[in-house]
């Protein structure tokens, strides 16, 4: 899915706006075997308002499973749910490839009220 763009490239503050990013912390995670490369499953809570979320990551190089759970992390929350293999991922864990490819986790510096949406 890709935003639509102006004649120079950029998106609008509106596309921009559109796109519903929420913090949330990790309250289970476990490796998912039948993902195509190394994966976890995990189970994100996002407050009353949004609930606890299922999401997929490749981020298997940088954490481990005991070290995921409590932790907070940025999610996009208005895409449609994906089914990959037999895990329905229904937020998107937002990270970044670091020198190697392998990925870094989006996260907040300090304690954020779990669902706060990104400003």
């Amino acid at each position: 899915m890709s935003a639509p763009e102006n004649s120079s490239g950029q998106i609008t503050y509106g596309d921009f706006d559109r796109v519903d990013i929420r913090v949330g912390t990790i309250v289970e995670a476990e490796v998912f075997p039948e993902a195509r490369k190394p994966a976890y499953k995990l189970r994100i809570d996002f407050g009353p308002e949004i609930g606890i979320k299922r999401s997929s990551a490749q981020i298997t190089v940088h954490y481990t499973p005991e070290t995921l759970v409590g932790r907070q992390v940025l999610a996009v929350v208005n895409f449609p749910p994906r089914q990959i293999g037999p895990v329905r991922s229904e937020v998107l864990t937002l990270g970044f490839e670091d020198e190697n490819g392998a990925i870094v986790l989006a996260s907040v510096t300090g304690p954020v009220p779990n669902g706060r949406k990104m400003m």
